[in-house]
């Protein structure tokens, strides 16, 4: 039986997302996709082979040809549309960051467990193999024992999405997101001791730039810097007592790794789609991992399990609170 699948929102995103799963062919089914406009919805449908299109996310959540539902709406509206979904009986995979705060984090989490439901944080750069390579390098001690992680991610940016508070613009929820997935990942999940941040806010009041380090357990330090106004070298470093592993730019959705044991490679596959973002197509990878994980009866997975994205959520709220953000939702 293919995976049902279920589109929240016709965003850019969702168009790379939905040219994704087609890749994946029989395995994955597009059945319907929900916007809060119809004729969104209906022209997203007719260009990528929906059955369905609502006007509301209320009647997608009601479809119960849908299995699961991929949330691409912007922050703001993650926690509502998720919560949804969730309550009607359905798995989710969202868009990151999972929520706006710790607290809405939390709930969604809560709820998620409570309803015995699948979710995932969509950190989809977790299932490009690279990042899969780059642990096992890792952990075979290749590099010996991890004492600093360097990680950036800046790209010039001047959209509304990422220059706006009321809609979830700043540079460490959009960006640093990215660096501080790829330090816990590195660090293995674990909360850091101590998180100190600095930076300068935009005329619009959400973070620009910002410089944090992360510090852990057994001597460890993480260094990550996300900007929103400049391009940064976007790369992740992992320097051990014993050698230094690169993962190159773009860190988000890499294909190229360098270690002390050699270069290791994974190019994107082809198949003709059109992507509105660099490496799109990889997307691909984290609609079959949640597959994997239906399949198999998991209500989260343990590439990016739900107590890591709550790490992920506190150490971000931590950095962006520090530089001097703050959010409605907060309040």
């Amino acid at each position: 039986m293919a995976t049902r699948w279920g589109i929240a929102s016709t965003g850019k995103i969702s168009s790379d997302f939905t040219t994704a799963l087609k890749a994946l062919k029989a395995d994955h089914r597009l059945v319907a996709v929900g916007a809060r406009s119809l004729a969104d919805a209906q022209a997203f449908a007719e260009k990528h082979g929906a059955g369905k299109a609502y006007g509301s996310y209320e009647e997608l959540s009601r479809d119960p040809d849908v299995e699961v539902v991929y949330i691409g709406t912007i922050h703001p509206f993650h926690l509502h549309v998720a919560k949804m979904m969730i309550n009607a009986g359905k798995h989710v995979l969202c868009e990151k960051p999972l929520c706006m705060n710790v607290k809405q984090t939390k709930e969604l989490v809560s709820l998620a467990r409570q309803k015995k439901v699948f979710l995932m944080e969509a950190v989809w750069s977790r299932l490009f193999p690279v990042y899969k390579e780059m642990t096992k390098r890792i952990n075979a001690g290749e590099i010996g024992d991890v004492v600093q992680v360097i990680c950036s991610f800046g790209l010039p940016i001047g959209t509304d999405r990422v220059l706006k508070k009321e809609l979830g613009g700043g540079a460490t929820l959009d960006l640093g997101v990215y660096c501080v997935q790829f330090a816990s990942l590195v660090m293995g999940g674990e909360r850091p001791q101590k998180v100190v941040a600095a930076g300068h806010l935009s005329d619009e009041g959400v973070d620009a730039t910002t410089s944090a380090t992360l510090v852990y357990s057994k001597g460890r330090v993480a260094t990550l810097n996300c900007s929103f106004r400049c391009e940064l070298p976007c790369e992740g470093l992992v320097i051990g007592t014993k050698g230094t592993l690169k993962v190159a730019n773009p860190i988000w959705c890499p294909i190229h790794l360098e270690s002390p044991s050699g270069k290791f490679d994974s190019p994107l596959p082809d198949f003709g789609g059109s992507f509105n973002f660099l490496h799109g197509q990889g997307m691909m990878y984290e609609a079959a991992e949640v597959r994997r994980c239906l399949k198999g009866g998991l209500l989260e997975s343990p590439y990016i399990k739900l107590d890591e994205t709550l790490i992920l959520a506190e150490t971000m709220e931590s950095i962006r609170k520090q530089v001097g953000v703050t959010y409605p939702q907060d309040a």
